[in-house]
């Protein structure tokens, strides 16, 4: 028997991302589920005594956003931590460290997000920081969350004052003097100084690709949960209903699990199993038994994570030639021929395969893994591609490849400074990077995405970023119209995920998973889309952001 009618939006601008029907006025959903989308005549025909109308007034209603590569728990955990983006100089960030640690007198490392590689002009050292605060521990992560610096309490705290030995790419910077400098460059380097926070646990799966043990206790257990919720209603203001969380592990999925029984999980959750370079292909049973264990329609796994690579402001992004004035490469994560036989293990389990692969060196050896693989109907994907050698272009397509790539992560496109362009890239290849619409018309699917925290996760000054990008000098211009744009983060998003089945359009028989938008996106001016509020988020049927009162509590 069809749900009931429980609710209509009406008098809306609906894109609907279906091209059966891509434009309607209306839709009415009831239990979890679209149930009409037509014009109002249509659809407000349903209402019947104890169906809420909401009148949209000429706002714009989309698919809930799929947001394609964030990390949900690190991000949640976050936002209590101190902010650092867009504050430069020695002087302003003694002040704003020195206020945090008098209102946190009792945390064993003052942690700061967001700290710019060029924060003080020139590499900071632990001597930096122990003249912002010596007594007691102190660290700020940059916004890549590749490279973390500490001054010497924390580092004495950690252990790694005099160094430590370290797996290949991650690196524990020493200075002359035999001591180490304060720069800890990719995870294992900086995890002893991040788990004076008592909280490693939580980044168990992008770390190690382990489970904490001892496993969590129910106390525990609710503490993490605090710290999932506030970065779900954090997603919830932005409109996003679902999300390809790029880290975690089977504890991950556990806590949403809990969540959703409690009635506390307001977004589809997909969740990864990480392979890690040290780990035998037996390992992947882990990953199948996960793939088994969670296949609701809120928490789901089915996706291998790997890193191939770091990041360019390191120069651990793994490059085909030399970095601008250096004879540094950087280097793979893992051996060629080994990717190969680790692609096709995990395709031969049904399972996808994700990749952090930044540079170019990256990108091929991560193609070339695909390819071995020979099985597009996963829908393989690679994150970021931020250089790309063009012989590699067409491959993506070609071989059903999504493009996983973050409209805010362009240098001068949102937050990040050009700077970094004319650090990294030779100025001859920025007609190699950041590419989108090329990929795009070269045949690869499109995915959108933040990578909340490493960018803010607003969905709506990600897709600014897209339309405003300003191509750099001498170069192509990379953008996609609007509607790629939201279809990238919408049933572009589903699509790459394997949940359109579910999600991503507005269509009969899907879920009812819809943001309202503050107006009429096809008339604001791209250059203010980023201001532009996000009214009502709809999750499941459920009312998860109404920041007009526009229904009230619900579900």
């Amino acid at each position: 028997m069809t749900a009931a009618a429980e609710m209509i939006i009406t008098n809306a601008k609906v894109l609907t991302m279906d091209e059966a029907r891509p434009r309607a006025e209306a839709v009415a959903f009831g239990g979890g589920r679209i149930l009409a989308v037509g014009s109002r005549a249509e659809v407000e025909a349903l209402a019947a005594p104890g169906v809420r109308v909401v009148d949209a007034g000429g706002r714009t209603l989309l698919p809930g956003f799929v947001e394609s590569h964030l990390h949900l728990v690190l991000g949640g955990n976050e936002l209590s931590q101190l902010q650092l983006g867009g504050v430069s100089g020695f002087d302003e960030l003694a002040r704003l460290f020195r206020a945090y640690a008098a209102k946190n007198p009792g945390l064993p490392l003052l942690m700061a997000q967001g700290a710019a590689y060029e924060i003080l002009g020139r590499p900071v050292t632990r001597q930096d920081l122990d003249r912002v605060i010596a007594d007691r521990p102190i660290a700020m992560m940059a916004p890549d969350h590749h490279t973390v610096w500490a001054n010497t309490a924390a580092l004495q705290a950690a252990g790694l004052l005099h160094g430590a030995a370290m797996p290949a790419g991650h690196v524990v910077v020493m200075g002359a003097d035999g001591t180490a400098t304060g720069e800890l460059l990719e995870f294992e380097a900086f995890s002893p100084v991040l788990a004076l926070t008592g909280d490693l646990h939580l980044q168990m799966g992008i770390a190690t690709g382990g489970e904490p043990s001892p496993w969590p206790d129910a106390a525990q257990r609710a503490k993490d949960k605090e710290k999932v919720a506030a970065g779900l209603a954090h997603c919830a203001m932005h409109g996003i209903t679902s999300m390809v969380n790029m880290d975690g592990n089977r504890y991950t999925c556990v806590l949403l699990k809990e969540m959703e029984a409690e009635g506390r999980l307001t977004a589809r959750v997909k969740v990864p199993f990480h392979f890690k370079p040290h780990m035998e292909l037996s390992e992947l049973d882990r990953a199948s038994a996960m793939a088994a264990e969670f296949t609701g329609e809120w928490v789901t796994s089915g996706f291998v994570k790997m890193f191939m690579d770091g990041v360019v402001d390191s120069r651990t992004a793994y490059m085909l030639h030399d970095y601008p004035g250096t004879t540094e490469r950087g280097a793979p994560l893992f051996e060629h021929a080994r990717f190969k036989e680790i692609c096709q293990e995990i395709s031969r389990r049904d399972l996808q395969i994700a990749v952090h692969a930044i540079g170019d060196g990256a990108v091929r050896q991560t193609i070339d893994g695909y390819e071995a693989a020979g099985r597009p109907d996963l829908r393989h994907r690679i994150e970021h591609i931020e250089l790309i050698d063009r012989a590699d272009v067409p491959r993506l397509g070609a071989l059903g490849i999504t493009a996983s790539v973050q409209p805010p992560h362009p240098p001068g496109a949102m937050d990040f400074p050009m700077s970094t362009m004319e650090h990294v890239f030779h100025p001859h290849r920025w007609k190699d990077a950041y590419l989108t619409r090329t990929l795009a018309e070269h045949g690869a699917p499109l995915a959108f995405a933040s990578d909340w925290p490493v960018t803010d996760v607003s969905v709506m000054r990600g897709i600014q970023a897209a339309l405003t990008r300003v191509p750099y000098d001498g170069c192509q211009d990379e953008r996609v119209d609007l509607m790629a744009v939201l279809r990238a983060y919408t049933a572009g998003g589903a699509w790459a995920a394997h949940l359109e089945g579910l999600t991503g359009m507005l269509k009969p028989g899907l879920a009812a998973d819809l943001v309202l938008i503050d107006g009429d996106i096809e008339a604001i001016p791209p250059q203010n889309l980023g201001q532009t509020g996000i009214t009502l988020t709809i999750a499941g049927g459920r009312v998860t952001h109404d920041a007009e009162n526009l229904v009230g509590p619900s579900g």
